[in-house]
C-alpha cells in the first residue's frame, strides 16, 4: 500500500485489469466481488461496502426503466446517509494522503456508481 508518495490523484480502473505502482490506494467500490477474481489477485486495499449503491438502487438501474442521470440523483442520496457519509470521508482522507483507486467490475465505468464517486470526491 503506497501512502504519501506525494502525488494525489483520484482514478477509477476495472479491477480486472492489472494492478499498477501508480494506483495507490485501490478500493474495490463494488458492493459485490468480481466474478472470477481472487484476492489475491485483485489487490484489494479498502471494501467499503458502505459507499457502493444499495441492491435495489443497482436492479433498479440495471432494469428496463435504468436511467443514469435519476440513478446520478439518488445514488448521491444514498451517500448522504451517515455510514456511507462516514465512508466517503474516509475516502477523501485517504485520497488526500496520496494517489486512489477506485476498482469496479462494471464495463462502462463513465456510466457507472463510479463516475460519481470520483465526482464527489
Amino acid at each position: 500500500m503506497q501512502r504519501g508518495s506525494g502525488k494525489r490523484e483520484i482514478r477509477v480502473r476495472r479491477v480486472y485489469e492489472t494492478p499498477s505502482p501508480d494506483d495507490g490506494v485501490r478500493v474495490l467500490v463494488d458492493r459485490l466481488w468480481p466474478r472470477g477474481l481472487s484476492k489475491e489477485d485483485a489487490r484489494v486495499d479498502e471494501w467499503p461496502k458502505s459507499v457502493t449503491p444499495s441492491t435495489e438502487l443497482r436492479r433498479w438501474y440495471h432494469g428496463p426503466d435504468g436511467e443514469y442521470e435519476e440513478f446520478r440523483r439518488r445514488y448521491e442520496a444514498e451517500l448522504a446517509e451517515p455510514a456511507a457519509a462516514e465512508a466517503l470521508q474516509r475516502l477523501r482522507t485517504l485520497a488526500a494522503e496520496g494517489s486512489l483507486t477506485l476498482l469496479t467490475a462494471a464495463k462502462e465505468p463513465d456510466r457507472s456508481h463510479t463516475s460519481v464517486l470520483q465526482r464527489l470526491l
